[in-house]
């Protein structure tokens, strides 16, 4: 089980919109991430490189957890809200759930769910 204590950095520095960090300080060598049902993302390298690029495509983000955080032994639920930005000036919003095994004070396996059709450029209601 995560310490409450370290749970609470990782949800300020995604919320800080420096999610390639959070996966350098917060995930396993070893960990693997998995959009939906979607091919298994393996290797905290590679983690860190697809989220520099999809960051890089974009000219910002908002990050928001939604409270409460649940938390089961080592199993860990956060609900996120997502606001991305395009260099084109497009957006949209994500809403999605991050169903998280924790070893300890580092995530192993991370699994996204949301709906893919959120994928589509954004009215004009404020995320917060």
């Amino acid at each position: 089980m995560p310490d409450r204590i370290v749970l609470e950095q990782f949800i300020a520095l995604v919320e800080s919109n420096k999610h390639d960090e959070a996966i350098e300080r917060f995930y396993a060598d070893e960990a693997t991430m998995q959009e939906n049902l979607l091919p298994l993302r393996r290797g905290k390298s590679a983690l860190v490189e697809r989220e520099r690029a999809v960051m890089a495509r974009l000219a910002r983000m908002h990050s928001r957890c939604v409270r409460p955080v649940f938390v089961s032994d080592d199993r860990v639920v956060i609900r996120w809200i997502f606001e991305f930005v395009g260099k084109d000036g497009t957006s949209f919003y994500r809403d999605e759930l991050a169903y998280q095994r924790w070893d300890g004070d580092k995530i192993v396996e991370e699994r996204f769910y949301y709906d893919p059709g959120q994928a589509k450029p954004a009215g004009d209601e404020p995320l917060s």
